[in-house]
């Protein structure tokens, strides 16, 4: 299965017993909207919501962090989520937060997944059918993970590589974010950067409607970023949720797509004992 699936393939293929549909939608705390609510008012036909704010570990103080393998086994199950399903992430944005969903699948050794290039948006825009309302109940199944350490990434890791600059940590956030010169979006928050990391907004892969970039304009946008192959990247954003749009770019473009700091600037910029670099 692509990593990238078009409004056409999956209006083609919806309805299919082994296909899961989700919208996994997060708005940014500054927006005041509701992901959930806003899904009850009109989604994709059979498409049930991926609640990143859920699938996520409750003991922590920082946003949808990454859950243990059996939290995100009992909840993919509960939500009708098997080792046999195709499961598509798309979000009512165009693409903001849904390649956090296809991430996570990865993350625990589930390929069979994608994200629907152009969201949402595209969907309607193309006068493909909308459903309303709370979807029916699904039967629950059980997922068995394969947790692939390998593609994440905690604060210790990313302290450790400023030391030896072996990884490349590509910022996902805008340009005045990572300056330091635009404020963040939640209250208090330092602005800045982990140092020695480079910037690239997400939004610079995509195209005006929501879609990603053909591949040779991604990897040629990488390349302006930093990523010649020299070192892994580990790409990083406000929460870990954009970077993951770095991280499906990477894997579009035909480059190793590395690993995410999950914590993100959420973690780094709000402790007292990082370093942080302006401008």
């Amino acid at each position: 299965m692509s990593p990238l699936v078009s409004t056409e393939w999956l209006s083609a293929e919806l309805g299919k017993p082994d296909l899961v549909v989700f919208d996994a939608t997060k708005y940014l705390p500054n927006e005041n909207k509701d992901g959930n609510a806003l899904f009850l008012t009109g989604h994709i036909p059979g498409a049930r919501y991926f609640d990143i704010d859920e699938v996520a570990d409750p003991d922590t103080d920082l946003p949808h962090m990454v859950p243990t393998p059996g939290r995100f086994a009992k909840l993919l199950g509960a939500l009708g989520v098997g080792n046999d399903s195709r499961v598509v992430f798309y979000d009512q944005k165009g693409l903001a937060s849904a390649a956090r969903g296809w991430w996570m699948m990865g993350l625990f050794g589930h390929d069979n997944a994608a994200v629907l290039d152009g969201g949402l948006p595209k969907w309607l825009k193309e006068g493909r059918t909308n459903e309303i309302g709370t979807p029916a109940a699904v039967a629950a199944t059980i997922f068995r993970p394969d947790f692939r350490p390998m593609r994440l990434r905690g604060i210790g890791d990313v302290i450790a590589n400023i030391g030896t600059g072996a990884e490349l940590v590509l910022d996902a956030r805008a340009a005045g974010r990572f300056a330091g010169t635009a404020p963040e979006p939640r209250a208090g928050m330092r602005g800045g950067h982990i140092p020695g990391s480079a910037n690239l907004p997400f939004n610079e892969l995509l195209n005006p409607d929501q879609t990603f970039a053909d591949p040779a304009s991604l990897r040629a946008r990488f390349a302006a970023a930093g990523v010649d192959g020299s070192r892994p990247v580990v790409t990083s954003c406000g929460t870990g949720v954009t970077a993951t749009i770095l991280t499906l770019g990477l894997r579009l473009a035909g480059l190793p797509e590395g690993a995410v700091y999950d914590g993100s600037w959420t973690e780094w910029g709000g402790r007292p004992d990082t370093k942080v670099e302006t401008a």
